[in-house]
């Protein structure tokens, strides 16, 4: 019977971002806002983000050419294109590797009315949103003109069929962002609200770190995806980048 998964798969959450940088500093001096110009899908790596995106580059390099992916997925927003870009430049794919394909449904999570705000922000501006957040949880609060987290689940279950009816058995690397990370977990381990939320708050995806699955042919009747490494910074650490885990800059309601 044809294995429905890929022989291995990959998620690497972007580089750090300018948007990164702009949220940190608006949450380390308790701003109601994030002060970035761009649009969320057009904001671009840092120069750290760019040395982290060419460090995970030359780890998949290094991996020998049978082995690294040949089928690259990304987010249409500009920092996951840019990572996958500077991975693929760096070598890090099969050589007759095809560009990165733009996927939208790997965008990143819509916060609608709390874009660009900050959890003091949200509190201070829609304090309405704040109590309904706490009361219904992250899963499922979805603010106006946004999405909750069950709502980037649902687009990506019709990404991970179209990987199973495209991409089959193939090796994929997947460049997103910290929610399509989690939300995927969330999908292959085939978890809880409550599993994924525990991981969630144990601590951010690294910038540009990288999980992995590799299928197991030997379970259910198709196999299925094992972890292999979640959250794994250690290609960017050892090729002398900074690692970073700072929150994305549409993050107040995470």
């Amino acid at each position: 019977m044809r294995q429905r998964w890929p022989s291995r798969l990959w998620i690497v959450r972007h580089g750090q971002s300018a948007g990164n940088v702009a949220a940190d500093a608006a949450h380390s001096a308790n701003a109601a806002r994030i002060d970035i110009a761009e649009r969320d899908v057009d904001v671009p790596l840092s120069t750290q983000g760019g040395r982290q995106a060419d460090a995970v580059g030359r780890w998949f390099a290094g991996l020998p050419a049978g082995t690294r992916p040949d089928i690259v997925l990304t987010s249409p927003y500009l920092r996951a294109r840019q990572t996958a870009g500077r991975i693929h430049a760096a070598g890090g794919v099969a050589p007759d590797a095809p560009p990165p394909t733009i996927d939208e449904r790997l965008r990143e999570r819509e916060l609608g009315i709390l874009d660009r705000l900050t959890r003091t922000g949200v509190e201070a501006l829609h304090p309405e949103q704040a109590a309904m957040r706490r009361r219904l949880g992250k899963f499922y609060h979805r603010p106006p003109s946004g999405e909750s987290w069950c709502d980037v689940i649902l687009r990506l279950r019709s990404a991970l069929d179209t990987i199973a009816l495209h991409h089959a058995e193939r090796r994929v690397l997947i460049v997103a962002h910290q929610v399509v990370v989690l939300c995927l977990r969330y999908l292959i381990e085939d978890m809880t609200e409550a599993e994924i939320l525990a991981i969630d708050a144990a601590g951010d995806v690294a910038n540009c770190s990288v999980t992995e699955y590799a299928l197991d042919p030997r379970a259910a009747r198709t196999g299925a995806l094992a972890l292999e490494r979640y959250n794994v910074v250690a290609p960017i650490a050892d090729a002398g980048a900074a690692v970073t885990s700072e929150p994305d800059a549409n993050v107040a309601a995470r």
